[in-house]
């Protein structure tokens, strides 16, 4: 990697990173359930970022996944959660927003 290429980097990772602090830390912070779609194929960095974060603030998590995916176990272990996403399916909202007041109901003293 030749110093351009270095600095761009560079670049792109203090803009993520600034991203992170500024928009999605403050949302996560705020929020009583984090809901999260499951990435497919290669790892995410997003989505793993993001997770962290929630389980690092003890936040319930929400994990939106396509029919059929494969849970990896150790998501399985913090994820309060998991309902399927299937955007042509007109039920999906409903068993989101079903999931979304289980955990908060769970959540009240």
């Amino acid at each position: 990697m030749n110093r351009r290429e270095r600095r761009e980097m560079e670049n792109f990772w203090a803009g993520f990173i600034k991203r992170v602090r500024e928009d999605a830390l403050p949302k996560i912070q705020s929020s009583a359930v984090v809901i999260s779609l499951l990435p497919e194929g290669e790892p995410d960095i997003k989505f793993a970022v993001e997770l962290g974060l929630s389980i690092l603030l003890d936040k319930p998590l929400i994990a939106a996944m396509r029919p059929g995916a494969k849970i990896p176990r150790k998501l399985a272990l913090v994820v309060d959660r998991f309902v399927e996403f299937d955007p042509s399916d007109p039920t999906t909202r409903d068993r989101i927003a079903d999931a979304i007041r289980e955990m908060l109901a769970e959540k009240k003293p």
